[in-house]
């Protein structure tokens, strides 16, 4: 199986902004779509935005939607956050996900720390 790893988090000032990516390594594996979730400090985890390889299709959540921008490259392996107008309540530890069609998101990123003061 393979293993994602997550980069890009970061302690930054509101307004800020910042660019997560997760990658795939080890042995390749068929994913149909990926994710980016967050957590913070006594919440329960919430999906931020999803990709889907097939047709592209994306998804928001609507507190971060007009933002954020997921993306993913040609390898259909990666998955990218961009993070614009950083808000406090964004803070979170950001957790990049896959799964395979059919299935539930059963590939995770130990997760990357993003704190936005203000």
């Amino acid at each position: 199986q393979g293993q994602l790893v997550e980069s890009g988090g970061g302690s930054v000032q509101a307004g800020d902004s910042l660019r997560l990516s997760c990658v795939a390594s080890g042995r390749a594996f068929s994913i149909y779509a990926m994710g980016w979730f967050r957590q913070a400090p006594g919440k329960e985890r919430e999906v931020v935005a999803t990709i889907t390889w097939n047709g592209g299709t994306t998804y928001y959540a609507e507190s971060v939607k007009g933002r954020f921008t997921i993306s993913g490259d040609n390898a259909k392996t990666s998955a990218y956050l961009q993070m614009n107008s950083l808000k406090p309540e964004d803070t979170a530890i950001y957790y990049c996900a896959a799964r395979k069609f059919g299935e539930g998101y059963d590939y995770w990123g130990q997760g990357t720390q993003v704190t936005v003061s203000s």
